[in-house]
């Protein structure tokens, strides 16, 4: 199948990939400082799924991601610097300060929100999903989730109703071989969650998760047959995280050199750039460009966020109930 990727496409792609893990190895920085309450799950080393399933959407289609969220939300659009506000709990964030790291929505780009409930995404893509069906343009919506939440019933429900009803659903299963500390091996009974589909009559397929292009196809294949009205797919993703399931987490589950392995040898920006520049002739100097562009970009929205307010008492009371 073509990809059908222009050279502003590739660019692009290597932007939210890049952002995403500059904003992720700063938060990574700015949290050891003890300046970010609550808890923060870190996305790095996972960005070509984020970036390959969200170049195939739109602003109309829907999004719903997980407690490791950040990557998500930069890739469907996400303002960077009302994010980094929100993860510090400040009035100028994403969500007025009230959500945080877990709970970052925006629905103005159809990301429908991160979520703390492990499995808690499905259900919420087949409402969006079902609303894109009867609007009848073609919107699909995409629910992100781990190999935990793979065992989860909501997930079990979620793929149930969204064959039963043909809805225009993609359902991305991004397995980085750990449920919080328990590895998938011990507690997933197939070796591979895409097999899972075939229960619910629908394709499902195993992808590189380290491999922008191979998650791009994959889901631009899901997304075509959705729009097409020919019901939901199953992509399951496998990859790496570079760091805990959370900050301060000791990974002493994690074989001995496991992390260092995986940056040397799986980083998905390096294969990225390879093959960019083997391929699609994207020059180092083109990266490099965007490099100092994203890092001028972090710096300055943690400076952002440190400077912002902290959200009034009377903002306690707003956002409680919704008006139509």
């Amino acid at each position: 199948m073509a990809l059908a990727l222009s050279r502003e496409d590739l660019l692009e792609a290597y932007r939210r990939m890049k952002t995403i893990r500059e904003f992720e190895e700063r938060v990574h920085v700015e949290f050891a400082k003890g300046g970010i309450p609550g808890f923060v799950h870190l996305y790095a080393g996972e960005e070509a799924s984020a970036a390959g399933v969200c170049m195939n959407l739109n602003d109309d289609d829907k999004i719903a991601s997980t407690h490791r969220g950040h990557g998500h939300c930069i890739a469907k659009g996400v303002d960077v610097k009302g994010m980094m506000a929100e993860i510090y709990g400040k009035r100028t964030g994403t969500c007025h300060g009230k959500g945080g790291s877990m709970h970052i929505a925006d629905l103005d780009t159809g990301m429908l929100g991160a979520n703390g409930i492990v499995g808690g995404g499905p259900p919420l893509v087949c409402g969006a999903a079902l609303a894109a069906k009867f609007k009848g343009k073609g919107g699909v919506a995409v629910a992100f989730f781990g190999d935990g939440a793979s065992n989860q019933g909501t997930t079990f429900e979620s793929l149930n109703l969204a064959a039963a009803w043909k809805l225009p659903a993609i359902f991305v299963a991004e397995n980085n071989g750990y449920a919080e500390a328990t590895g998938a091996k011990f507690s997933v009974a197939c070796g591979d969650v895409s097999t899972r589909a075939v229960g619910f009559g629908m394709p499902g397929i195993t992808v590189d998760g380290h491999d922008f292009f191979a998650v791009y196809e994959a889901m631009q294949t899901a997304v075509q047959r959705a729009r097409r009205g020919d019901g939901p797919s199953l992509v399951e993703v496998k990859l790496d995280r570079f760091f805990g399931h959370f900050e301060g987490d000791n990974q002493s589950y994690r074989a001995p050199d496991e992390v260092k392995n995986v940056r040397a040898n799986k980083d998905c920006l390096k294969r990225f750039s390879e093959r960019a520049s083997q391929q699609y002739n994207i020059s180092a100097q083109e990266l490099t460009t965007i490099d100092h562009e994203v890092a001028k970009l972090i710096d300055e929205a943690v400076a952002a966020a440190v400077a912002a307010p902290e959200p009034a008492p009377e903002d306690l009371l707003t956002d409680v109930y919704i008006k139509y």
